[in-house]
């Protein structure tokens, strides 16, 4: 990385000198002689530090730190003047200057300063950077599909990302609601926060309470110290609680605390803790059916049910199969084996007809393994393992009269652009029984 200076002086003999000093150190120095070009500046060029009089003839250089600090959050700005006061050294700071030194008295000190100052912008570029990479990573963008239903879906999850509200994702196992999850937080204000994720069915119901809210020391046996929960871990941040259908009910008490008054006490402690999570919450579960059970609380359904996203199978959408498939190619074979380059027009029928109940892991695994068997540059058919190859002619079919209903009314109101009126008109049947319909297959 190289390293490079902006000076900014209305005095051109000061900011030559200064220059040609820190020059000789290996620095690459750009000069400017109002803060608006020096402005200008950092938006074209990479600066680690700001070297800015405190006078100069637009902005004043105190001022003049909140703005280097907006345009490139990583820069370091120190400051120089003739005349120093205490309160515009305080100012100074406080706006983000790595330091405020007086012209003439503390000439010795720059260079140091400079390095001083270098060393932090440059670990602090490296966060930016790696803070960058990670939303582009979790970008909507990066979603791949171009059907109604991963696009409505996509549009959903864009407009509440900006908003604090807590969210529950719907859809079948291996249809990304962690993909999703991920994608609202890193494009939401809470982005530079912790994002914790937790799976409800991979713990006990005394083992996730633990996890979630962490303890005392002496709470349980073998509890030999405080523990910190995933709660208090994603404090700023957000919580996502991926299979909530499989929590506990004496646990979804506790949670429902958190979402009402964003409290909880961890165990073995008698005072509560507040905290400033947002929650979001998945499962693949049919939850109203779970509240008839009476496995499911019906007031913590309502709360986490505040802004609901369907994710759909990819059964629903067998023309994103196509894309999914060649773009999971394209990185295991970078992986593995770079000279495949194709996917047989006969392995993508094959794949669109299949009955895919993994859905998008499923056919992410497939393109894997058929990547690291395939001896050409295309990969076929028969790279199949069995089952996948011959299929029945109903495979792909869906035989529950539920599912059928759930499908028909969701295309008709795809068709009628969501007029619920036109199209409950359309199938013949009442509009509350279209509302009943759409709340019970959660539509």
């Amino acid at each position: 990385m190289q390293k490079s200076v902006l000076i900014i002086d209305d005095e051109a003999k000061l900011r030559g000198l200064l220059s040609r000093i820190i020059e000789m150190e290996g620095y690459r120095v750009l000069q400017a002689g109002t803060a608006r070009e020096g402005l200008k500046l950092l938006d074209a060029e990479i600066i680690h530090v700001v070297l800015s009089d405190v006078k100069l003839p637009d902005i004043n250089g105190v001022e003049l730190v909140k703005h280097v600090k907006e345009k490139s959050p990583y820069a370091e700005v120190i400051c120089l003047t003739a005349y120093g006061t205490i309160q515009d050294g305080v100012t100074a700071i406080k706006n983000g200057a790595f330091d405020y030194i007086i012209k003439g008295d503390d000439n010795e000190k720059i260079l140091p300063l400079v390095s001083k100052a270098f060393e932090k912008a440059s670990l602090q570029y490296k966060l930016y950077e790696l803070e960058n990479k990670i939303i582009n990573q979790h970008s909507f963008d990066g979603i791949l599909g171009s059907s109604a239903q991963i696009k409505d879906a996509i549009n959903l999850a864009r407009k509440v990302s900006a908003t604090d509200t807590t969210v529950l994702l719907l859809g079948e196992t291996g249809t990304g609601k962690e993909v999703f999850a991920q994608c609202i937080h890193y494009n939401s204000n809470r982005k530079s926060k912790s994002f914790v994720a937790v799976n409800c069915s991979a713990f006990s119901s005394e083992l996730l309470e633990s996890e979630l809210f962490g303890y005392r020391a002496g709470a349980f046996t073998g509890a030999q110290k405080d523990k910190k929960g995933l709660v208090e871990e994603a404090d700023g941040g957000t919580l996502f609680l991926d299979e909530i259908g499989e929590m506990s009910i004496d646990l979804q008490a506790k949670l429902l605390r958190v979402l009402e008054s964003g409290e909880f006490i961890k165990i073995g402690d008698t005072k509560t803790q507040k905290i400033n999570a947002r929650i979001l919450a998945a499962t693949n579960r049919n939850l109203q059916d779970e509240i008839e059970k009476g496995r499911f609380r019906q007031d913590l359904f309502y709360r986490l049910s505040v802004f609901t996203i369907y994710l759909p199978s990819l059964n629903e959408r067998t023309g994103d199969i196509k894309p999914l498939a060649e773009h999971y190619l394209k990185i295991y074979a970078a992986k593995t084996n770079p000279k495949i380059k194709s996917i047989d027009g006969g392995l993508l029928k094959k794949l669109e007809s299949y009955h895919w109940k993994g859905n998008v892991r499923e056919l992410k695994n497939l393109i894997e393994r058929a990547v690291i068997l395939c001896d050409g540059d295309t990969l076929t058919a028969n790279l199949l393992p069995s089952g996948y190859d011959a299929q029945p002619e109903s495979a792909g079919m869906v035989f529950e009269l539920s599912m059928v209903e759930k499908n028909h009314i969701r295309k008709i109101l795809q068709y009628t652009k969501g007029n619920k009126t036109e199209a409950a008109r359309l199938m013949n049947i009442g509009l509350t029984t279209l509302y009943r319909k759409i709340e019970e297959y959660q539509i």
